[in-house]
């Protein structure tokens, strides 16, 4: 990621500084005129923005592209509270009413990995979808947890955090067993790991590179913040928020993954379709499965690069 200009850094409302990485400059001089299109590509839990540096230089050459820093996360502040999914947000439509009071016409497109995902439907609840050309969703379902009131069982929620018990449970080991809880989730979100093939040409010096890698990431987060989120991110439901969502979608999902069922992430799709046929809109949302797993941008990162820089052209012709 030589190519990158360095963090920027903007202060939320709360106080908390959120750092990002921007391939334009921001500040008083917009970026220039040919980057009228903006990709922000936010990370899932306990990452950071370098976890994608295997698509940033890719897709700078096509669109601008900010890789932002969650709060908690990366190189972003640590505050006491703020363990919500609406702040995380809220810090989002602060940044993107931060780049177009300097760029008013540019075009963003946001691509939501795991909890990302969950923070662009609670951005859609809270704000809509006027600030965006088009979404991407990659591999998060709409619910975590089982749900009491419908047919959204096993088959689609969470595989391993899905209820109160479960949740206590991973509480528990991120905040007692933070090296275990770091290591298990490399084991469920590599798709090699979780359900390796005889075919995965996979060396050992790439196994141990990769997994140091995502554990140093979350090595970075305070785990009991983590823990806190965790909690409040499994019980929201953002099925019906879905429905609300009148810009192109591009869903994103792994075959391999350890965190969802395919049918529970394919919900966001129906649930688009839905709402987009009962306003009439034309623009139907696109699904993709990758034959990796939960970071299927890291295992499949040509893949990944060109069907967002696809996606991203088609929105713009619409």
């Amino acid at each position: 990621m030589a190519s990158r200009i360095g963090y920027s850094r903007i202060t939320a409302s709360d106080g908390c500084e959120l750092a990002f990485q921007s391939s334009q400059p921001l500040g008083p001089v917009s970026p220039r005129k040919d980057y009228n299109t903006l990709t922000i590509l936010i990370h899932g839990f306990s990452g950071s923005s370098l976890y994608f540096q295997r698509n940033y230089e890719a897709l700078s050459y096509n669109t601008w592209v900010i890789a932002l820093d969650l709060r908690g996360h990366g190189e972003s502040g640590r505050p006491k509270g703020g363990y919500h999914v609406a702040r995380l947000a809220a810090d989002l439509k602060e940044l993107v009413m931060h780049v177009k009071s300097g760029v008013p016409e540019v075009q963003i497109i946001p691509v939501g990995c795991s909890i990302g995902a969950a923070v662009l439907w609670t951005y859609v609840e809270l704000f809509s979808d006027d600030d965006f050309t088009g979404m991407v969703f990659v591999d998060q379902a709409p619910l975590q947890d089982r749900s009491a009131f419908d047919d959204w069982d096993e088959s689609k929620a969470h595989r391993g955090c899905f209820d109160e018990k479960s949740m206590l449970g991973a509480q528990e080991a991120w905040t007692k067993d933070p090296e275990g809880a770091f290591k298990g989730l490399v084991a469920d979100c590599l798709g090699y790991r979780y359900q390796p093939l005889p075919d995965d040409d996979v060396s050992d010096e790439r196994r141990a590179s990769d997994e140091e890698f995502f554990t140093s990431q979350s090595r970075r987060c305070d785990t009991t913040w983590l823990a806190r989120l965790l909690a409040d991110h499994t019980r929201y439901d953002h099925r019906e928020a879905c429905e609300q969502i009148k810009v192109p979608v591009l869903v994103m999902a792994g075959k391999r993954t350890g965190c969802f069922p395919l049918e529970g992430m394919k919900e966001t799709v129906r649930r688009v379709e839905k709402g987009q046929k009962e306003r009439e809109r034309e623009h139907l949302p696109k699904w993709s499965v990758f034959e990796s797993g939960h970071w299927l941008f890291w295992e499949e990162p040509e893949r990944f690069n060109e069907e967002i820089r696809q996606f991203i052209a088609e929105s713009k012709t619409r």
